[in-house]
This record gives structure tokens, C-alpha cells and sequence, in this order.
């Protein structure tokens, strides 16, 4: 069942019944244009396709139902939902998760995070997306707690409502707009036992900052469509800024092929890791061994805790020599009046690949790029300084918070 709706409470008793029933969700953006619709139901081929129309003849229909409804028969293995991929790098391909996976990371997180009945979680996610639908609202089923469900992020709105809750899930961009309100501070939090962040990386100034608000650390973790959540930071003991935390019970993860700073590709295996993408038996990111290739590069540092260090497509070798952007980015976030910062390789004749920063200034600062690249190079080695520095009012993001930086290479690529 293809399904593209505006958030409700009407559509979590769709995703509901889907598991009930046995039919395979596929949850759409309800950003997607017609044509990238179109691309998803020819390639799921899904029974039916509910939009915003037909939830609400289906909401009619349903109260003229027997109250009660016999689940069907499942098997662990069953399919449960079929996700599609951002495709940043071609086109969106369909992860297969099944019942299993979806209950398996639903208990692990429920422990994980201390989820009771006693909790009240503020949702503004969207829930076309794993972090809202099976991050968020798997870990209330599984608790039995209460949810404040808002229509979508808005900074008044949760002000009003944190008061009342004891936990929030959200992505970085949340937290920087909650902490460019006045409005937000201690007291609003007084009732709150965490708050947690994933979908894109946090910055650690962002996690200070929030930490100087509130006395709250931000839990940051690690997912992916393909195998829900990976990784966390603890729920008691160092939520270390900068990393996303050890492998949860059940998940393993391991570094190959580490260079001489330690990070390597992220493979992981575990319940909660899909079966394959939907049709496409020859695109397999499975080793011989059975372990699953996230396309992250990572490194653990002694204490165990996780750092995301980038994605291999994101990896540029300059020279012969790699850079890892984040490492760049970490120095060009530091910089009076920088705000945030994106680093690309753009096609160099010389180098093969030329490191390229994207910068978005702090509000109403000015920025001079040989300033900025100066402070770069006192602390990095000369071939990971950018040899190109851009500055723009901001990044381009996907629904999640990602920063697309596929775009930022065709914009800049020249």
C-alpha cells in the first residue's frame, strides 16, 4: 500500500492496519512531485495508493466496520514496509524491512532509552520518513506512553507543549531553532528527561549550546533506512559530542579497511538490517560474509564511541591523498562568524579533485574568505585546506536535514 499523506493521527492507524492486515507499507514524501510519485508506484506496483482523499473515504468507511479485526498470520520475516532511499546518488531504490526488523530495534530502543508508560513523547516529525514512524512512534507502542503529535516542527508550538513532556525526538535543525528563540530555556525543560537527535549530523557547537541552555546533553545515534537504528550515545554515562555512541544490544559494527587515522567503512549485522532493496537482486551491498555496507566512513576511538567521519561518496582524494570533509568542516565550524559549513571536491585538472568549502555566515556577520582559510590552515595540513572558499545565505537540505551535498557538487562542480 502506497501511501501519501499529511500527517494525522489517521495515518498511524493506516500504518497500523497495514501490519495487521500484512500488507507492505510504502510511505511517500508529501513534498514529491507528481513524476517522482509516479517513478515509486511503477516501481512498487503497490495494490493501492492512498493520498489525502481516499484516507479520509477510507476514515468514513472504517466506521461502519466491526469494532474489532483478527490480525493476519505473519511471519517474523514477513514484509513489513518498503522504504525508499533519498537517492542522492541515482535513483531511489526500496528497502525491504520486515516485521522482525521493525520489532527487534523497537525493544532494543524502548531499553535503550528508558521509554515507560510514565513518558510523554513530543513528536513534530514527519512520518514518511524511519526516524518518525519507526524511531519515534515504534518506541511508544512499545512503551505504552503517551504522544503530543504535532502536524510538524514549529518553534511556538513546542514551546507550548515541552512542559508537558518528558522526551523529544527530533532532528538537528530543531535544536538550533529552539535555541534561536529567547523563549527557549531551562525552565520549559524542567519535566524533560531527554532529548534526541539524528537523521543528520549535529554540530558540537550545537550540543554545547543546548547543554549551557538547558543542563540537557543531547543523545546523538546512528540509522539508516536499511537497518533502523545502529548506533547511541548512552543513556547513562558520557553522551560524547562529536560521536554517535557504541553498537546497541544485538548490533554489530565493525571498521574495514581502517587508514592510518583508524576510520574505514561502516559495515554492520544485526536483526534489525533489511533483507535487500525491492526488485533488485543484482544490487546487493552485502559481503560474503554477511555483513551489511552503510557507504559511511567511521572510526571508533578508544573509549568505543562511534564517529561518523562521512560517506564514501562524499570522500575526496585530492592529490592522491584522502580527505575526510568532515574533519575540514569540524575545523571551518570553529571560525568567528561561521555559522556552518559544507566541503566538496569539485573536478581539478591538476589534483583530480580540488577541496571546495560551502560557508554560511553567522546572521548579519560578514565573512572574508582568506580569513577563513587562514584559520584552516593553522590547523590542518596544507593539502586538506580548500583551495576554493564559497559563501551562501544556507545549505540545501533534504526533508531530514541532510545536507545535500550531490547538489552542492553540480552547483559548484565548475
Amino acid at each position: 500500500m502506497a501511501v501519501q499523506v499529511e500527517k494525522s493521527p489517521e495515518a498511524v492507524l493506516l500504518y497500523l492496519a497495514c501490519l495487521r492486515y500484512g500488507a507492505a507499507l510504502v510511505p511517500m514524501n508529501t513534498a514529491y512531485s507528481s513524476d517522482e510519485v509516479a517513478y515509486l508506484v511503477g516501481d512498487a506496483e503497490p495494490a493501492l495508493f492512498v493520498d489525502d482523499r481516499r484516507l479520509a473515504e477510507l476514515s468514513r468507511a472504517a466506521d461502519e466496520q466491526p469494532p474489532t479485526f483478527d490480525d493476519v498470520e505473519l511471519l517474523p520475516d514477513d514484509l513489513a514496509a518498503i522504504l525508499y532511499t533519498s537517492g542522492t546518488t541515482g535513483r531511489p531504490k526500496g528497502a525491504m524491512l520486515s516485521h522482525a526488523n521493525l520489532a527487534s530495534n523497537a525493544d532494543v530502543l524502548r531499553r535503550a532509552w528508558g521509554f515507560s508508560a510514565d513518558d510523554v513523547l513530543l513528536h513534530a516529525l514527519p512520518i514518511f520518513h524511519a526516524h518518525g514512524l519507526f524511531v519515534a512512534i515504534n518506541c511508544v507502542l512499545a512503551s505504552g506512553c503517551t504522544m503530543v503529535f504535532l502536524p510538524r516542527f514549529g518553534v511556538e508550538q513546542v514551546l507550548d507543549e515541552l512542559p508537558r513532556c518528558t522526551v523529544m525526538m527530533g532532528v538537528p535543525t530543531f535544536y538550533t531553532r529552539l535555541l534561536d528563540d529567547p523563549g527557549f530555556e531551562s525552565t520549559v525543560c524542567s519535566g524533560m528527561r531527554l532529548f534526541i537527535s539524528g537523521s543528520a549530523p549535529l554540530l558540537a557547537s550545537t550540543h554545547e549550546a543546548f547543554s549551557a541552555r538547558t543542563g540537557h546533553a543531547i543523545l546523538e545515534r546512528y540509522g539508516m533506512t536499511e537497518t533502523v537504528m545502529l548506533t547511541s550515545n548512552p543513556l547513562d554515562g558520557e553522551r560524547r559530542r562529536g560521536t554517535v555512541g557504541f553498537p546497541l544490544p544485538g548490533t554489530d559494527v565493525r571498521i574495514v579497511d581502517p587508514d592510518d587515522t583508524g576510520a574505514g567503512a561502516i559495515e554492520v549485522r544485526g536483526p534489525n538490517v533489511f533483507a535487500g532493496y525491492w526488485r533488485r537482486p543484482e544490487t546487493t551491498e552485502f559481503t560474503n560474509d554477511g555483513w551489511f555496507r552503510t557507504g559511511d566512513i567511521g572510526c571508533f576511538d578508544p573509549d568505543g564511541y562511534l564517529s561518523i567521519v562521512g560517506r564514501a561518496e562524499d570522500l575526496v582524494i585530492s592529490g592522491g591523498l584522502n580527505i575526510y570533509p568532515k574533519e575540514v568542516e569540524d575545523v571551518l565550524d570553529t571560525v568567528d562568524g561561521v555559522l556552518e559549513s559544507a566541503v566538496i571536491g569539485v573536478p581539478d585538472a591538476d589534483f583530480g579533485e580540488a577541496v571546495v568549502a560551502v560557508v554560511v555566515p553567522k546572521s548579519g556577520l560578514a565573512l572574508d574568505t582568506q580569513v577563513v582559510r587562514d584559520a584552516a590552515r593553522h590547523r590542518l595540513a596544507a593539502f586538506k585546506v580548500p583551495k576554493r572558499i564559497e559563501i551562501v545565505g544556507s545549505l540545501p537540505r533534504n526533508a531530514m536535514g541532510k545536507v545535500e551535498k550531490a547538489a552542492l557538487r553540480r552547483h559548484f562542480g565548475g
